[in-house]
């Protein structure tokens, strides 16, 4: 909980990772919407994306050559 002009908390790793998957699945709860945006750092939900977004691809793709 916090209080009033306290510093907010900055995520961890594993909730930073989380907040992207959920931002790729279009669900996100308000409390965690306002962490990310309070106390988190726009470059780290970046990089984490991206990595996200290169797995899914690379997955897709090792998917495919194995169907054909």
């Amino acid at each position: 909980m916090q209080y009033p002009g306290e510093k907010p908390d900055k995520p961890t790793l594993w909730q930073i990772i989380s907040s992207v998957l959920a931002a790729g699945f279009g669900v996100q709860s308000q409390a965690n919407r306002e962490r990310d945006f309070t106390g988190g750092n726009a470059s780290h939900y970046v990089i984490v994306g991206i990595i996200a977004t290169v797995l899914f691809i690379l997955t897709l793709l090792g998917i495919v050559n194995l169907v054909l």
